[in-house]
């Protein structure tokens, strides 16, 4: 890097004798004599620098903006460093990696103003032999001796330049460029020079590191601050500020906002005891403002003390519970798998069906379904929240026949164990999306109430708590028997009937909707393949004759059960007739005398009905009656 002084006149002459003889002299530097011969076959000029590659006015303008960090630390650094400048004569050049000058800062370069160089091209092509093109070419720093310069106008000085590389990419050259002959401190000027490019390199990755960072937190669904101890905001990531601007924190062109001025209990967060050394972590935070009082889920890290033990500030990262219930759901698949697409049929009532059901999707009302189990009451209430313009929020399903009252009433509302534990119900986690209520019926009538009261109003309290939460939920209820008529016989709640009630469906049977199986069928083997990743299967004839003859008293749920014992139990990719089994994973054998679990599925495969499961068996009927006697089930 460090070259030693040579004599000028020698150096002339051996530029002289190249461009005469086109003769290398064993003196030359190598990477000097290599830039010579390049120059000489591009044809770059001797005598002046062609400055006429130059950006247009529109192109230099957006180069300028697109450097201006680099650009404006150099100019710090020049500022900083400007005597030194002077006593030596000395201009710095900003390049980009192809040789367009940036900026130039300090004396002219070769008695050109700024304006003359800057958004020039100054490639070997341009200029020939220069220290730039060699350090470009080299990727090294390089100090090139005036007389060993290409263009003859540009001899006067020596220059010194040095890539600058950033997160491992050439991004810059920098040059240090004599204007006169004057005795220079060689060591001095490469110092500075070095210091300069070690100083943009650490500023320009900190700035990419501090970007990443910033892009990073600007995506993450979290507000995060940086707080100092008068509670001035230091800093705020994207979500951060639009969260402070909606409660009337506005940043000013000064100073960003202080919470002091807009929290009203902030000396009652975790905030302010975080600079008395005390962290919080995914605490329930309230925030009492002049605009709304909300609550979110806070986490306050404290940093580094001072000599004197004061937390110097701290750092908080704060979600709305609304908003992390949503981002929970969606984590737990609480989502709807199914569209009103994905139901299949022709018929006149279940067209009449699906019409009113992408309807009332789109309106805001709560709703109830209807219709015998197994109908497809689920997957129409997930088609339903997917059309609906809640269709982003979550969507919660609660099964009301599968807990005591108690543990079903903590799953709903929720329930605080004590004053720092406290857990939100699915009425909470459903705000902003859907709460599906399968056996809506079964529902104590307390607990509907309850639930009624809590929908009139528009907000709820978890057992054991007086704390009122907003909620905004929309209900699908779903019911296997007649809602009104257990409605007007006293076993459910009058008040959330009639909230349930603004809109009703009712699914058809299958055995209303005959002609629609054979479509069902071929759907449903055919999802079966896409959601096992399986070959694809055809399904006899003479099948589906006779699943389209079959009364299916547990309805589509029964017929996706027998397609799927079928499916995955024939090897061939064609289901034959002797392939079905009308009881799903029930073989009619001898086993069933004798497990009561058997004997109870062929029973509910059978809706119920003596003659049918008779004909199943293959026993008489008075045979089907001891049995029931034996496994204790009534008679129908």
């Amino acid at each position: 890097m460090i070259r030693e002084q040579r004599s000028r006149e020698k150096l002339e002459g051996y530029y002289q004798k190249f461009l005469a003889e086109g003769e290398i002299d064993p003196n030359v530097h190598p990477w000097v004599a290599e830039s010579w011969k390049e120059s000489k076959e591009l044809g770059a000029p001797t005598e002046h620098m062609d400055t006429t590659k130059r950006l247009t006015s529109d192109e230099f303008h957006a180069l300028q903006e697109k450097h201006r960090a680099a650009s404006e630390h150099l100019e710090k650094i020049v500022e900083n460093t400007r005597e030194f400048f002077q006593k030596y004569n000395l201009c710095l050049l900003l390049l980009d990696p192809e040789c367009v000058v940036i900026k130039s800062y300090a004396l002219p370069y070769f008695e050109m103003t700024a304006g003359e160089i800057e958004g020039v091209r100054v490639g070997v092509e341009e200029v020939g032999t220069s220290s730039i093109s060699i350090a470009l070419e080299h990727e090294a720093p390089f100090w090139l001796f005036g007389p060993e310069m290409w263009v003859k106008d540009c001899q006067k000085g020596d220059a010194c330049s040095a890539p600058v590389f950033v997160a491992g990419e050439l991004s810059y050259m920098i040059t240090l460029v004599a204007v006169e002959r004057t005795p220079l401190q060689q060591d001095a000027i490469i110092a500075m020079l070095l210091t300069m490019r070690q100083s943009l390199e650490t500023y320009l990755t900190e700035l990419l590191h501090i970007r990443a960072a910033e892009a990073i937190l600007d995506a993450t669904p979290f507000a995060v601050y940086h707080v100092m101890p008068g509670g001035d905001v230091a800093y705020a990531n994207s979500l951060g500020h639009s969260r402070l601007e909606n409660i009337g924190a506005k940043k000013d062109e000064e100073r960003m906002p202080n919470l002091n001025d807009v929290v009203l209990n902030y000396r009652h967060t975790p905030i302010y005891k975080g600079f008395g050394g005390v962290p919080s972590h995914n605490k329930e935070v309230t925030w009492i403002t002049q605009a709304k009082t909300y609550e979110d889920i806070t986490t306050v890290v404290p940093l580094e003390r001072d000599s004197s033990h004061n937390v110097s500030s701290v750092v908080v990262v704060s979600m709305p519970i609304e908003d992390l219930r949503t981002l929970v759901a969606h984590a737990a698949g609480y989502t709807a798998k199914y569209s009103l697409d994905s139901m299949v049929g022709d018929c006149a009532a279940f067209h009449t069906m699906k019409d009113k059901a992408a309807r009332v999707a789109k309106n805001r009302h709560h709703l109830l379904i209807q219709g015998e189990s197994g109908t497809g009451k689920q997957r129409l209430a997930h088609g339903i929240h997917q059309a609906s313009p809640r269709a982003a929020g979550p969507l919660i399903t609660l099964r009301c026949g599968d807990a005591t009252p108690e543990l079903m009433e903590q799953e709903l509302f929720g329930v605080a164990m004590s004053s720092d534990v406290s857990h939100p119900g699915r009425l909470e986690l459903a705000s902003g999306g859907t709460l599906f209520l399968d056996e809506v019926e079964k529902m104590p009538k307390t607990m509907a109430a309850r639930l009624a009261k809590y929908l009139l109003r528009g907000a709820s309290c978890r057992i054991n708590e007086t704390v009122e939460r907003p909620i905004d939920v929309r209900i699908i209820a779903a019911c296997d028997s007649d809602l009104k008529r257990l409605t007007e016989r006293g076993l459910f709640d009058h008040d959330l009937y009639d909230i349930v009630s603004k809109s009703v469906i009712r699914v058809p049977p299958l055995r209303a909707r005959r002609e629609d199986i054979p479509h069902l069928i071929t759907h449903i083997v055919d999802e079966l393949a896409a959601q096992h990743q399986m070959e694809p299967k055809k399904v006899a004839p003479e099948t589906v004759k006779l699943l389209t003859e079959y009364d299916w008293p547990g309805n589509i749920k029964q017929l996706q059960s027998v397609l799927e014992y079928a499916f995955f139990n024939t090897q061939k990719d064609v289901i034959e007739k002797s392939d079905v089994n009308l009881m799903g994973d029930v073989r009619p054998d001898n086993k069933w005398k004798e497990d009561k679990e058997i004997f109870i599925k062929a029973w509910k495969s059978a809706g119920g009905n003596v003659s049918r499961l008779a004909n199943l068996l293959g026993v008489s009927r008075v045979t089907l009656y001891r049995y029931l006697k034996k496994f204790g089930l009534e008679k129908p």
